[in-house]
């Protein structure tokens, strides 16, 4: 599961940052010497406590893999890293307060003391060095990985992101070194309304030297990629479409186990297909729309 020990971090200040949002800082002395990509999007899988509030921690056997005690496995769920301070022992990392989920209910209860852990991180965003122009689109979920990336940037850049939210209220402050151009889409997607991330992304200027990152829903963000590759016919590293989370996700699960084993088989041999990882998305994702995923 894991090459390295579980950071054990405890929650040392929850600090607000709209109705919908609330950032927890977290200490432990092993991020003294923690493994960052540096990266702003860079990502951990956070593994929460029990029901009960225990903090059920996996052995390490030799192979490095970690290991559940039987029936004790926990909710695990990715979230960014918005800020990462190795000379603090600290990191933050901000939780959308949507209303439903184990993760949601956990950090909107969170108070000092509390503890969760995690392992390495990981990073995807990768913009080419020539883009002197990068776009951002994204919902609430990816507020925090946007933060991180603006401030980042190059001041030479000009960047442009434009932030879908349940509610006006739920702006928070964006700032970058470099020339930035926000806008704030409010009562679209974040599970109140449809997505307006495919209808922003066809009416932005994306000239060529233009880089674009954009996350969401999953199930929204493939009409975005669609646009992105085939009707803007973006190069493959002009762009990064990131799906953060999954609407009615339990719901959409339980379709998915219900697969019987030669179509599971078939979607997942996709990826074997070809070594052409948009091509590979391509197929998965019409595979999962003909299944009604």
């Amino acid at each position: 599961m894991s090459s390295t020990a579980p950071v054990v971090a405890e929650v040392t200040r929850v600090t607000p940052l709209s109705p919908g949002m609330v950032r927890l800082t977290l200490h432990s002395e092993s991020l003294r010497d923690y493994p960052s990509t540096r990266v702003g999007d860079e990502y951990v899988r956070l593994h929460f406590p029990a029901e009960d509030g225990e903090l059920v921690l996996p052995e390490v056997g030799e192979d490095g893999d970690w290991q559940y005690p039987d029936g004790q496995y926990p909710h695990i769920q990715p979230y960014t890293l918005r800020r990462f301070d190795p000379e603090a022992a600290e990191v933050d990392i901000d939780f959308v307060l949507h209303g439903h989920g184990r993760a949601t209910a956990w950090a909107a209860g969170a108070t000092p003391g509390d503890r969760l852990f995690f392992g390495p991180p990981r990073s995807l965003y990768e913009a080419p060095g020539g883009a002197a122009r990068q776009v951002f689109v994204t919902d609430a979920t990816g507020l925090p990985a946007l933060g991180r990336l603006l401030e980042q940037l190059d001041p030479a850049t000009h960047a442009v992101a434009v932030v879908e939210i349940a509610d006006a209220s739920h702006r928070i402050e964006l700032t970058s070194p470099a020339r930035l151009d926000v806008r704030w889409v409010a009562g679209r997607g974040n599970g109140v309304g449809p997505s307006a991330i495919t209808e922003i992304l066809r009416g932005l200027d994306l000239t060529p030297g233009t880089y674009v990152w954009v996350a969401g829903e999953s199930g929204e963000l493939r009409s975005a990629r669609r646009h992105l590759r085939h009707e803007r016919k973006l190069p493959a590293e002009w762009y990064a479409v990131i799906g953060y989370w999954r609407h009615q996700q339990e719901e959409w699960l339980e379709k998915y186990r219900a697969l019987d084993t030669e179509t599971l088989a078939a979607l997942n041999g996709i990826w074997d297909r070809t070594e052409d990882e948009e091509l590979r998305r391509d197929l998965y994702e019409a595979g999962l729309e003909r299944l009604g995923l």
